[in-house]
């Protein structure tokens, strides 16, 4: 069997109702949300109800029953009582009356209520289950379970007291009129209630926090100031709806802005103690809406305007041409106030600095002074300079170099230790040089070519070398001890003469030292052998 239209347009309205509530409850940021909570409300008011139900006529043919569609009451009342755990949640106690043309309907539920506070209006839904008791033109009552879906908006008119504009729920139950109908009559023997009812009336609220009462606090930094420095003033506010936007406002000398923090100029401000007032509302709430605080500063005269000093010194002070040099720079002020340096210059190189160190880099600089400024500022504006020198060095000469000054080849094949007289003017130049240059040292070479077999045959081409510059024929005179004597791997049949000026050093890799009390020098004319004595008697 198909709902009525009136049925039907009634599920709309309640439809309606609960899709305005839903799309409350999404769209919370168009509302400015009210943290207030009643422990408790009592709602009493006017009900309106249409029972939406068909039942068997009274004192009819069970095998032939009437229907009867029980009709609209307009008397009623209704009461719900909640407890809210929170702004939000709370359980619902519901009791419901209604009553007209011998009629009556009386429901008890109760379930959660979901209640949205904001503040100019609270919207809420339930869903309540419980007793339903219908009775119609008769002496006999039928009780069912039953169940309610609905909701509705109250407007609050005091912290205690509510107006519900209106409340719209769908009730629906089960009945069981088996006496009156058929098996066969299964609409009517077993009929459901789906039907609506509507409210208004008051809502008592009570219980819950007291309502705190907003504050402010203020403060001042720095709390003491000198003419002309700045301070800055805060406000911080307690007990406002944290969801509501706050306007600030202040007064007092030298102060400017409209925000939690704010400046003060003392430019103009004569010496003395001041005080600083902030003013905090809350424009959408409606009561307990306003804080102040106060906050104290001072004001001191300044100090004399002595300019700071400043003092530079460089480390090191004296680097060779293209080194670096740390230049700092001490400043104070006689006054105690802060000061701070800056404008690094240069004469010559390159400084780079921050704060109250800097670095000379004097690549590039010609040899000489240089002079490295700084400027000390303090925080009035006065300024000092400093100023000192770093002094560019020459480099150094590269120190002195061992350096191969001839050498002699051993072309004898029988006498391949001997230092023929080509050799000889060759050593005779090597004398000169150490007889000109009594600080140089020489360092003979003997090299042999790997096919010659004779041992040590490196070895007693620079010991022959040696000989003839010591004691030679042509009688040099060398200081033997100004010589040294190595063994080489040149491969060639050489003996390499190498100048050791004083300081040098001679790169020995490849060599190693002649030991000359093995190795002497070989004769140019050795002495033949000593004839054995005959042990022949004569006859």
């Amino acid at each position: 069997m198909l709902p009525s239209p009136k049925l039907r347009a009634a599920r709309a309205v309640i439809s309606s109702v609960l899709l305005m509530f839903a799309t409350v409850l999404v769209s919370t940021p168009v509302f400015a949300q009210s943290d207030s909570n009643p422990k408790w409300d009592l709602f009493v008011g006017y009900q309106w109800l249409h029972p939406g139900i068909t039942v068997p006529a009274p004192f009819g043919n069970p095998f032939n029953p009437t229907p009867f569609k029980v009709p609209d009451m307009a008397k009623g009342f209704g009461s719900a009582l909640t407890y809210n755990f929170d702004p939000h949640f709370g359980l619902e106690f519901d009791l419901g009356h209604n009553w007209g043309n011998g009629n009556y309907e009386t429901t008890a539920s109760v379930g959660p209520r979901l209640m949205f506070r904001t503040d100019g209006a609270n919207y809420f839904m339930h869903a309540l289950g419980g007793y339903n008791r219908l009775s119609v033109s008769g002496p006999n009552s039928h009780n069912g379970i039953g169940a309610i879906l609905g909701g509705g908006m109250d407007l609050p008119i005091r912290k205690w007291l509510s107006l519900r504009l209106f409340e719209a729920d769908f009730v629906w139950a089960h009945h069981n009129f088996a006496d009156d109908a058929g098996p066969q009559f299964t609409s009517l023997r077993r009929p459901q209630a789906e039907g609506i009812r509507l409210r208004t009336g008051l809502v008592f609220n009570w219980g819950g926090a007291p309502a705190l009462t907003p504050a402010a606090s203020c403060s001042v930094q720095p709390t003491e100031v000198m003419v002309g420095e700045p301070a800055t003033a805060t406000v911080s506010a307690t007990n406002f709806n944290p969801k509501h936007t706050l306007t600030y406002s202040w007064s007092g000398n030298g102060v400017s802005g409209k925000d939690t923090s704010v400046k003060i100029e003392t430019a103009n401000a004569a010496p003395g103690n001041y005080t600083v007032t902030a003013h905090v509302t809350d424009p959408k709430a409606k009561n307990n809406n306003e804080a102040s605080c106060s906050a104290n500063y001072t004001v001191k005269p300044l100090p004399p305007k002595n300019p700071p000093t400043i003092s530079c010194s460089a480390s090191p002070s004296t680097v060779q041409a293209g080194g670096t040099s740390t230049i700092t720079c001490n400043a104070s002020s006689p006054d105690g106030v802060a000061v701070t340096v800056s404008n690094w210059t240069s004469s010559a190189g390159t400084i780079s600095g921050t704060d109250n160190t800097a670095t000379l880099n004097t690549t590039g600089a010609a040899p000489g002074a240089i002079t490295v400024n700084a400027t000390a500022t303090d925080t009035r504006g006065l300024t000092a300079q400093g100023s000192t020198q770093v002094t560019v060095e020459n480099p150094p000469p590269p120190p002195p170099q061992a350096s191969k000054l001839s050498q002699c080849d051993f072309p004898n094949e029988k006498k391949p230790w001997r230092v023929d007289n080509t050799c000889k003017a060759v050593l005779d130049d090597v004398a000169k040089n150490l007889q000109q240059n009594p600080d140089n040292k020489l360092i003979i070479v003997g090299n042999a070519d790997p096919a010659e077999k004779r041992k040590n045959l490196a070895a007693e081409r620079a010991v022959d070398s040696k000989a003839y510059l010591t004691g030679g024929e042509a009688k040099q005179g060398i200081d033997p001890s100004r010589i040294e004597v190595r063994a080489g791997s040149g491969g060639t049949k050489t003996a390499e003469y190498w100048i050791v000026p004083s300081g040098a050093n001679f790169d020995s890799a490849g060599t190693q030292t002649v030991d000359e009390t093995k190795v002497k020098a070989v004769p140019d004319h050795p002495k033949p052998a000593a004839k054995k004595k005959s042990t022949k008697k004569p006859s």
